[in-house]
């Protein structure tokens, strides 16, 4: 199973490595210009970890690509795999609700996150602002050391420049829309 999982989340990570290695740019560059271990960088390229959103934008503008050439990918993954699609970070998935807004500054998702779980491994930081409108369950939505709680129809409007990550502190899966804005 874990090699099957390995296999379906391949795709973005060769990805991020062509690209990388096509600009001749070292782990080590893209780590100080992401803030992400190398380590990290290393799963993502070899299919174990596939990046959020968040961590998408920050690799993209890294490699100085559009992240569009990224999300393209997990969308039409989403069409061809739904249910492997939604595990793709273990507890936690994004629909992509823009399609086509590779050049614009401002993309829309669709976050779920399974019940009584968080985001794995470090907190994501990307420039820009992110809103978070809570759609289904009850979520936490920490940024900095700030902990903020929300509930069905509420929202929170956040620098996204400083590090955050989502929680699902319900017993049921939260589903939010959440907002990117990148400069």
């Amino acid at each position: 199973m874990a090699k099957k999982k390995a296999e379906a989340l391949a795709p973005v990570g060769k990805k991020i490595k062509k690209e990388r290695l096509k600009k001749k740019m070292t782990l080590d560059r893209v780590a100080n210009e992401t803030g992400f271990s190398i380590d990290y960088l290393k799963e993502i390229e070899s299919g174990k970890k596939i990046p959020p959103v968040g961590a998408l934008l920050q690799i993209a503008k890294a490699l100085e690509i559009d992240s569009g050439f990224f999300l393209r990918e997990q969308e039409s993954s989403l069409r061809r795999r739904i249910k492997a699609y939604t595990k793709r970070t273990e507890n936690y998935a994004y629909t992509t609700l823009t399609p086509g807004a590779e050049n614009k500054h401002l993309k829309g998702f669709k976050v779920s996150i399974d019940a009584m779980q968080d985001h794995k491994g470090v907190g994501y930081q990307h420039e820009g602002e992110e809103f978070v409108y809570v759609l289904a369950g009850k979520v936490e939505v920490t940024v900095g050391d700030h902990i903020n709680t929300l509930d069905v129809g509420e929202s929170l409007h956040f620098n996204s420049g400083i590090r955050h990550k989502l929680a699902n502190i319900g017993e049921e899966k939260a589903e939010m829309l959440v907002i990117i804005y990148g400069p």
